[in-house]
């Protein structure tokens, strides 16, 4: 079977799983829940996302953790929310941005949020206030991720073992998609191998490439799907610990069928 077959059949059913999974729920629409906070980020960086201490570096530590159905078995670590709470003497219109780094398990609130994310929700001066709520009511939809001229990039994870296993950690995804597929191959090849979600935002393969390595990601948005090629990302001299440039940078939007959403504004 050639590259294009497969190309047919994989997102045949990319599309099969994302018109059903776009029935169900709608990125874009507003999402009325409830959201309780963390006191310490590092309980939101050390999350089910693999972050670790890096997450502390997206939007100033406005971390989330997100119930499966955001989650999405991983493919939805680094996606982007605006909340804000809808209690109009305690919080702002503009609400704060947050990004997803970990799985939310309880069902009594879809957001789990840094304590710092919870306090931007407030108005100025009244974050202690809100915080002593414990739980807000909120509303949510998501949002562009923008890391203002950062690149998508890579960090080669403790556990790869050069030259029999890579793991790596996909940092500063923008726009407001997944990814859903990750291929890797030498540099100038064609040779391509598929590398597997561990979990989170971690993917990793026990056929490394020699050499230098780029990558080939499958990218959904919604009902869309595209592959987006990085053509360098690895010298082959990578290091473990080590974060790399991919030289490129995702920033397509969510398209979907959501005509329900369409009348929802956001005031």
């Amino acid at each position: 079977m050639g590259f294009s077959y497969f190309c047919i059949v994989f997102f045949l059913s990319i599309s099969i799983s994302i018109s059903i999974s776009s029935t169900n729920a709608c990125d874009r629409c507003l999402h009325q829940t409830k959201a309780a906070f963390f006191s310490k980020a590092s309980s939101l960086s050390s999350g089910a996302c693999g972050y670790g201490s890096l997450a502390t570096s997206f939007y100033g530590s406005h971390l989330a953790a997100a119930v499966p159905t955001i989650y999405k078995s991983g493919s939805g670590c680094g996606a982007c929310f605006q909340v804000r709470c809808k209690d109009s003497k305690l919080c702002s219109q503009k609400g704060t941005r947050v990004i997803v780094t970990d799985l939310n398990q309880s069902n009594e609130t879809d957001f789990v949020l840094s304590s710092r994310a919870f306090m931007a929700m407030a108005n100025k001066g009244l974050g202690q206030n809100l915080l002593k709520l414990g739980v807000a009511d909120v509303e949510y939809k998501r949002i562009p991720c923008d890391y203002k001229g950062k690149n998508l990039a890579v960090r080669v994870e403790e556990s790869s073992q050069k030259p029999n296993y890579l793991a790596l950690k996909f940092l500063y995804q923008g726009g407001q998609t997944e990814i859903v597929g990750v291929d890797i191959a030498q540099v100038g090849s064609s040779n391509w191998g598929f590398m597997s979600r561990n979990h989170g935002a971690v993917w990793d393969t026990s056929r490394v490439p020699a050499g230098a390595l780029q990558l080939r990601l499958v990218v959904t948005a919604g009902y869309d799907g595209k592959w987006i090629w990085a053509k360098s990302v690895l010298p082959a001299d990578w290091k473990i610990g080590g974060v790399y440039d991919s030289g490129v940078q995702i920033d397509d939007i969510a398209q979907e069928g959501c005509a329900e959403c369409d009348e929802q504004i956001w005031n």
